[in-house]
């Protein structure tokens, strides 16, 4: 999730907005963008790509300007800021002009960390654009929803993400069109099913769902189907990796333990918990191993080491649907 460190962006102010989640990084900068303009109707804004930067440059946009008063400088890509720049960056970090928003966006990784470093020093505004694990989506719909005005359960929430996928920005374009079309009453599961019936039910998870149940026919329909409706394959080895290791956590985890300690040793909501249970009864060590084992191959298959994605995931889902019950 995108997470901020100090006050809110204003001029006179650094921001820096890190991480490689690219939705939350740009809502980032359009929220600061929105935030200067709010306080001042005529601002000037420049975007550019670090990498063009030299001194010349840089001393036009951050010096006295004969046109604006009030601008906004974003900066992108700061991982590929020239060497020679960053001292005179840093500089300005240091005694930043008060008539400007500086706003240096970094697409994560290793490159140029020595910059960011030294940043922070400066204390900086810094926004972390950090994509959401995939059981904290059903948070980020819910949180999506009550931004756009309306409201929805937990349950609500994950039917959404079951229906959409984990795009952050579809899922927040489809929170918008659903909260939109409401009539200003509660997002339901059955709005969703209106919208987006026919893809929930060809998601990977209800592929992901069906092998571990050990429903072997109904779980290489779904896939047929899921593939004939462009579901990518590594969605379909992501979600029964995922499955597996939440039934593979639930399954090893000590006994007695409370339902929300229980649900945070899983790594999943506590509702799921109920589920976890049943499909557990159906698993031993043994049958799990087999069934990891078998998804880590299809894992490597369908990003090339095999020529073909739907016979390596039609194997996948074979085995690990065998594979319960299993000892």
């Amino acid at each position: 999730m995108a997470a901020r460190r100090g006050s809110a962006p204003k001029l006179g102010d650094v921001l820096l907005v890190t991480g490689s989640e690219g939705f939350l990084a740009d809502r980032a900068v359009r929220s600061a963008i929105a935030a200067v303009k709010k306080d001042f109707a005529e601002v000037e804004t420049t975007e550019l790509d670090a990498s063009t930067l030299d001194l010349g440059v840089f001393a036009e946009l951050t010096g006295p300007s004969l046109f604006a008063a009030e601008r906004v400088l974003v900066m992108r890509m700061l991982e590929n800021l020239p060497a020679e720049m960053a001292p005179r960056l840093l500089e300005y970090a240091g005694a930043a002009a008060d008539d400007i928003l500086l706003v240096l966006v970094h697409s994560g990784g290793q490159k140029g960390k020595g910059v960011l470093d030294k940043l922070r020093k400066a204390d900086v505004t810094e926004v972390v654009a950090t994509a959401p694990k995939a059981w904290e989506l059903p948070q980020f719909v819910a949180g999506e929803i009550r931004l756009h005005g309306g409201s929805a359960d937990e349950r609500t929430a994950t039917a959404l993400v079951d229906a959409v996928g984990h795009d952050l920005r579809a899922l927040s374009g489809a929170c918008a069109q659903l909260v939109s079309d409401s009539g200003g009453q509660a997002v339901t599961v059955e709005l969703i099913g209106q919208y987006f019936g026919g893809r929930a039910e060809v998601t990977s998870f209800a592929v992901a769902d069906a092998a571990i149940a050990g429903r072997t026919e109904p779980a290489l329909e779904q896939l047929r189907w899921a593939l004939d409706c462009g579901v990518a394959a590594v969605l379909m080895t992501s979600a029964m990796a995922g499955g597996l290791r939440g039934l593979a956590k639930f399954s090893s985890a000590p006994g007695g333990m409370r339902e929300a300690d229980l649900a945070r040793e899983v790594g999943v909501p506590p509702w799921k918990l109920k589920s976890l249970r049943q499909q557990a009864k159906g698993w031993t060590p043994g049958g799990l191993a087999t069934a990891i084992k078998a998804v880590a191959q299809a894992d490597a298959d369908v990003k090339g080491a095999s020529g073909d994605a739907g016979y390596a995931l039609e194997r996948m889902v074979i085995t690990v649907s065998r594979a319960h019950g299993r000892r």
